[in-house]
């Protein structure tokens, strides 16, 4: 039958389902067979055919012919599961009815009358009524649908390819077969690469769009913590009653890893070829994060069998938790496998970076923030994998995409998104002093970069990107700011070399935070300049030696650490300097940074373009409970800070050692008008000022200022360069106070990034599937949608 009237045949029994206000009864076959028997509809045809309006229709008005419709479709992806889909006919009814379920599951979701429908167990449905016994133990219908899909994906001549040697053998049995030999992509725990086949790709990737659209159901709940960390979908689908668990979740892993979207190697030619693994890939990516969306602080772990795991999952450590997905994700242990795994994402993520220079050398990917969330689920779940990331300077290749795309993201109002999740990842990167060592290797790659030229290290580019982020980056990145200067600290003691660029850099973020009317302006801006300090504190006490260019410049500005030491606190001083805030409304002074020229060949960070689809994102927890603090011991170990008799997140008593932690109460010292107003008063100023760590510095300036002095009178001397040898050369030695102990804040899991993350994720599934627009003007919760 030609397209055009199978699109005609299909589109007249949708028409009948929708006028028919009498139930269909389930046995007729001649009314139901018409959505998938005759037809040869594609995935858009579908959505062209059936109108968001039509199917609500159905669900208010002839609600069991929806309910009849959907069984009917579970149960001949279930006939095509048990039979192995040999016959093309087969084949054609599981992919229309995976397409019409795709449609319709999304106006399931958005009823909340509907939502047990899948469920609940259907007496007698599509059994055609034979005998009721049977429904004692009959499975819920999300159960059938999801085991037929996971089934469908190891299908032999359908999504895998056939291992049969010819076709005079009997068909391989659906039931026997062993499906971890017939993993997609060779990779983690499978050696061997199938031939690549355009059709099983293209039939894998329709089951998983239908998978995906099953786990949605999560976009129809408003996010709350309570909202149950578990989606029935993802738990039933990632549990031990899914045989093909492991060979799925390394297919998925492998298939995203393996991609090279260079075209094999060979530049350019991805124009030639129409890349048809792309789909797949995103596909893949896509699904594989939803299954690893697990928060982990509230974890219970039930034991799980781990004879059947294979020699990738490692045996030894105790059984994790119950969602297959995360338990063999958190168990790969072998350096040959995370080797594979680092090195395909690095490959894809610096994929977009290519394209700036050899413009249409390759194709240009756009599933970066999937791979970004996928590194952060194998660093948050693997131990192993974050320490072999940091275990040589591969870690470079992951960070400088991840500081090309803060730079190039920081102006559009529709990529806040992704500016967090890469300062979660450096955030949770920079707890590990390994990071910090690795950032003093030379950077020389040039990707051009919207950022002044430096000669200098990854720390330089690190710092260089902060401070233009925020400096030039848009309002609603401000709650990120804590965490930036937070990365800053945590690496500062292990920086042997900053350029003066960066040297001045910071000195004109010191600069620029400790203007009175900032300082006055928000209860929580003063932190800002304690991380400051304690960045230059770190370098003076462990980096000295290598940091002329940091010590002359901090003698350079030495009049702000003066400034500071002096803050005013007196009430006609606060009066004061706020009234010259509501003058300047600037979030901070572009003035006093010599900005350079930036790289040659970059293009200015863009704003988003107006009308930009955008999907809100919750709030993220503060800088105090996204980590936790831990002193260096003189070994290298780590010891936490946090008081033991509560959880950290707990609003604790102050300890003494802990300046940062009496923040909390200081907010309580600071008056709030009868209007809701914040306003500082001298009590709340005097709590901070007086523990701003400036002894250090005053030191050091003591110390340098007169004999720096001194060479300038002496040799009448502007010259920079004199100076900055003589500072090379001189030392402090047991002239500084007593170093203090090197603090890290170690980002901890907590319940309110998992909810970041588990929004932040749907949102981006929600707007990049847009052909077909799966979600596309259903009524979600999780997020709203938003146009710049």
């Amino acid at each position: 039958m030609g397209s055009a009237d199978s699109k005609l045949n299909f589109r007249k029994a949708v028409i009948q389902l929708t006028t028919k206000t009498q139930p269909v009864e389930a046995t007729d076959d001649a009314f139901w067979d018409q959505f998938w028997a005759d037809t040869a509809t594609s995935v858009q045809d579908v959505f062209a055919l059936v109108p968001a309006a039509e199917i609500r229709a159905v669900r208010e008005e002839s609600p069991s012919n929806l309910a009849t419709l959907c069984y009917k479709a579970v149960e001949k992806l279930v006939q095509g599961a048990e039979s192995g889909c040999h016959s093309e006919k087969e084949k054609q009814v599981v992919l229309n009815c995976s397409r019409l379920l795709t449609r319709v599951l999304p106006y399931i979701f958005e009823d909340p009358d509907w939502r047990g429908f899948f469920w609940s167990t259907v007496p007698g449905a599509g059994r055609g009524g034979q005998g009721e016994e049977e429904d004692e133990n009959a499975r819920p219908l999300a159960e059938s649908l999801l085991l037929a899909i996971a089934d469908l994906l190891f299908c032999p001549d359908f999504t895998v390819q056939s291992h049969r040697r010819n076709n005079v053998d009997s068909a391989e049995d659906v039931h026997s077969l062993d499906s971890c030999e017939y993993i997609w992509e060779a990779g983690v725990g499978f050696a061997h690469s199938p031939q690549p086949n355009y059709i099983h790709d293209m039939n894998r990737m329709e089951l998983l769009k239908l998978l995906l659209t099953c786990f949605s159901e999560a976009m129809y709940l408003p996010p709350s913590p309570e909202s149950g960390s578990t989606n029935p979908w993802v738990q039933f689908f990632c549990s031990t009653e899914n045989r093909h668990a492991l060979p799925l979740f390394t297919s998925l892993l492998n298939t995203v890893c393996a991609y090279d979207p260079v075209g094999y190697g060979i530049p350019y030619n991805h124009l030639l070829f129409s890349d048809y693994r792309e789909p797949l890939v995103e596909e893949a990516a896509q699904v594989l994060i939803v299954t690893l969306d697990h928060d982990s602080t509230t974890s219970t772990t039930p034991t799980v069998d781990g004879t059947t795991t294979g020699t990738a999952m490692d045996d030894a450590d105790p059984p994790g938790p119950e969602n297959l997905f995360v338990n063999y994700l958190s168990r790969i242990h072998r350096e040959e496998d995370f080797q594979f795994i680092l090195k395909g994402i690095a490959r894809l993520l610096a994929n977009p970076l290519l394209q700036t220079y050899l413009p249409n050398s390759t194709k240009k990917i756009q599933f970066h923030q999937e791979l970004l969330v996928l590194f952060w689920k194998l660093c948050d779940f693997n131990k192993k994998f974050l320490f072999f990331v940091l275990k040589s300077s591969d870690v470079l290749d992951i960070l400088v995409p991840i500081l090309y795309f803060l730079n190039d993201a920081r102006a559009d109002q529709s990529r806040v998104g992704l500016m967090h999740i890469g300062v979660f990842i450096l955030l949770l990167l920079s707890g590990e002093r390994n990071f910090g060592v690795r950032l003093n290797k030379p950077y020389s790659v040039r990707v051009p970069m919207d950022i002044p030229v430096f000669t200098g290290t990854h720390a330089d580019l690190l710092i260089v990107v902060f401070h233009k982020i925020i400096t030039s980056g848009h309002q609603r990145l401000q709650p990120l700011f804590d965490c930036l200067l937070t990365i800053v600290v945590n690496v500062s003691p292990y920086l042997k070399s900053l350029s003066m660029v960066t040297a001045n850099k910071l000195l004109h973020l010191l600069e620029a935070f400790s203007t009175t009317w900032f300082l006055f302006s928000t209860s929580q801006n003063h932190h800002l300049v304690f991380f400051l300090l304690e960045v230059f504190n770190n370098i003076i006490q462990y980096q000295f030696d290598g940091n002329s260019n940091l010590v002359y410049a901090i003698i350079r500005k030495r009049g702000v650490f003066h400034q500071l030491a002096n803050l005013p606190t007196d009430p006609p001083s606060i009066h004061k300097a706020l009234q010259r805030r509501r003058r300047t409304p600037e979030p901070l002074s572009r003035a006093g940074s010599q900005e350079g020229a930036s790289m040659e060949g970059s293009r200015p960070a863009a704003p988003a373009e107006p009308g930009t689809l955008k999907t809100s994102l919750v709030a993220t927890p503060g800088i105090d409970k996204l980590t936790e603090k831990s002193q260096v011991s003189e070994d290298g170990t780590l010891r936490s800070l946090e008081p033991e008799s509560q959880p950290s997140s707990a609003e604790g008593s102050p300890s003494e050692a802990e300046p940062s932690q009496t923040w909390r109460d200081q907010r309580r010292l600071s008056s709030t008008s009868a209007s809701g107003q914040w306003s500082p008063t001298s009590d709340w100023i005097l709590s901070w000022k007086s523990k701003l760590p400036l002894q250090t510095i005053m030191r050091l300036l003591q110390v340098l200022v007169p004999q720096v002095e001194k060479i300038c009178i002496d040799k009448g001397l502007t010259d920079e360069s004199e100076i900055l040898r003589f500072l090379q050369h001189g030392t402090l030695v047991g002239l500084l106070p007593v170093p203090h102990p090197i603090l890290i804040r170690k980002y901890q899991a907590n319940s309110g990034t998992a909810m970041w993350f588990r929004t932040y994720m749907w949102g981006v599934i929600y707007l990049r599937n847009v052909d077909p627009p799966v979600w596309y003007d259903t009524d979600v919760k999780l997020f709203e949608i938003q146009r710049v």
